[in-house]
């Protein structure tokens, strides 16, 4: 028993690898040991020694400005990439308002002016999200291409077709169109043709409603 505790004793006494690291620093030479105060003439000396063995060797100050200026340069570049790029929002809205003229230029373009039409779709998409009632959306929207009528009186005529688009009912637009399809549209009334653009818009914005809607 006593053997064993002996050995226990001899055992816990041996020095940890720590302290024989810190013990064998202790013991060497003054001149390779690390100086503790930078401030010491000799310690210029020594961090001199270790630059030279370990360090990457200086720019001369003229390549370093030529390194300098090329990566600025190639800044520039990648930046003036990135800013002549048509932004996405950009591209999508002019997707919908192409994918819109299409529709519209199907649907109508036997009986209505294309210019009239791709007009409408244009603003129709331009206002589709902006914070308005459907009235004077459907106003403002037809406004491009009937420049002479007044607000107030394209309000009175646009409210059979916002409560068409409420209601989901398509009564008012199929008959504002009925019109259109026994005339021409230059043998049409200033009234009708008023009828018939508001009928136009309402369909554009239930086009634009629908695709917002789909997955």
């Amino acid at each position: 028993m006593a053997k064993k505790i002996n050995g226990s004793d001899t055992f816990s006494s041996l020095p940890s690898q720590v302290e024989l690291e810190f013990l064998e620093a202790l013991l060497e030479p003054e001149d390779a040991t690390y100086p503790w105060n930078p401030g010491d003439d000799e310690s210029e000396a020594y961090f001199q020694e270790l630059q030279e063995q370990f360090g990457v060797p200086d720019l001369l100050d003229e390549e370093l400005t030529t390194r300098s200026e090329d990566f600025y340069s190639h800044l520039d570049t990648l930046w003036s990439g990135i800013t002549s790029t048509p932004d996405y929002n950009q591209n999508r809205q002019q997707a919908v308002v192409l994918n819109l003229q299409e529709i519209l230029r199907t649907t109508f373009c036997v009986y209505v002016p294309q210019v009239l039409l791709n007009a409408i779709a244009t603003k129709a998409a331009e206002i589709f999200a902006s914070h308005q009632l459907m009235g004077e959306h459907l106003v403002e929207c037809v406004q491009t291409v009937l420049p002479t009528w007044g607000t107030e009186d394209l309000l009175v005529l646009a409210r059979p077709f916002t409560y068409a688009m409420r209601s989901s009912e398509s009564q008012n637009t199929a008959s504002a169109l009925s019109n259109l399809k026994s005339n021409e549209w230059t043998a049409l009334s200033e009234v009708e043709k008023a009828k018939v653009t508001l009928a136009i818009a309402s369909y554009a914005f239930n086009q634009l409603n629908k695709s917002q809607s789909e997955p």
